[in-house]
């Protein structure tokens, strides 16, 4: 599960379109879901869309994993902070997700630290 998480960080840190596309193919089933309290989306074309407005709208924020994994059946959950590569972290949240024959399936994210102003 480990791999996994690296792999979808990676996928979100992803500024160049074609690696970010690739990634996606890689990490996440054709049909999977992202929900979070900003927005839900479904399947690559979405899911790609999204990492790109999150990264246009925090350029030069990177996310990395905060914590060890935590896993059990087809489901790992892991806190991530994002924030500048050189700096401390702004904004923290934790996703699970449900994975399905290798790739993630659905994720579900919740923000656990926002700062008022961004």
């Amino acid at each position: 599960m480990n791999t996994i998480v690296a792999q979808y960080l990676e996928a979100w840190n992803a500024t160049d379109a074609t690696t970010r596309t690739a990634a996606i193919a890689r990490v996440f089933t054709e049909t999977a879901t992202y929900t979070d309290p900003l927005v839900a989306v479904t399947g690559h074309h979405e899911l790609d869309a999204a990492i790109a407005g999150v990264q246009a709208q925090f350029p030069g924020w990177v996310f990395t994993l905060a914590g060890p994994v935590d896993a059990h059946h087809d489901q790992v959950r892991f806190t991530w902070n994002l924030g500048p590569a050189d700096g401390p972290a702004i904004i923290v949240g934790f996703d699970v997700a449900v994975i399905d024959n290798g790739r993630i399936s659905q994720v579900l994210g919740f923000l656990d630290k926002v700062p008022a102003t961004l």
